[in-house]
């Protein structure tokens, strides 16, 4: 990747972050009022098919760190160490399709330039492949939260840890593959090898 394009990429990952951590207020308010809006008009009926598969997997990963765990459709339940039942509602609105755009939106701007098609096909599979999971592993921290810690270190995680986890992954997603996946163009290679004096 050339250095210009590096250098517009990462301005774009810093202006959307500063952009979110400014209207986070603000986009998780509102985003709670889409959420019933839409829940209210069935219009989260694609995605929240979903819903039921992320839960199992969920279910999955507590029982891997020994927290107890349930799923039923929409429904997840984990128990604390005293035995106490915490029931928490997964919706289509929570699964995690607003860092699935915010991801495509890097793509525009990040496999900009002549690129092999292998190197940008390998980029896309990683970044879903890794958002997909952070999702995961994200709904899977708050409901380990609501085990360990309680329901308001849980909402407030859910609310505003899910943003920041997303953005630091972008930012090690694109550091990552800049080094290691997207070979540098060959002509600014070119241009900035030393010349020989004759």
């Amino acid at each position: 990747m050339r250095r210009p394009e590096r250098d517009a990429l990462n301005l774009t990952l810093v202006a959307a972050s500063c952009a979110l951590l400014m209207v986070l207020p603000l986009v998780t308010t509102f985003d709670d009022l889409l959420s019933g809006w839409a829940l209210q008009l069935g219009a989260n009926n694609p995605l929240q098919s979903i819903v039921p598969v992320e839960s199992r997997m969920i279910v999955g990963l507590l029982s891997a760190l020994g927290i107890h765990s349930a799923a039923a459709g929409s429904h997840m339940v984990v128990w604390d160490r005293a035995g106490s039942m915490h029931v928490l509602l997964i919706s289509w609105n929570c699964i995690g399709w607003q860092s699935l755009i915010l991801l495509l939106v890097s793509f525009i701007s990040g496999l900009r330039g002549g690129h092999p098609l292998e190197s940008r096909v390998q980029v896309v599979i990683i970044g879903v492949a890794g958002t997909m999971l952070l999702n995961l592993l994200r709904v899977a921290a708050v409901a380990a939260l609501a085990a360990t810690w309680g329901q308001t270190p849980a909402i407030l995680f859910h609310d505003y840890g899910g943003t920041v986890l997303v953005v630091g992954w972008l930012f090690g997603f694109w550091m990552f593959v800049q080094r290691w996946i997207l070979p540098a163009d060959r002509s600014e290679e070119l241009e900035t090898a030393p010349a020989c004096i004759q």
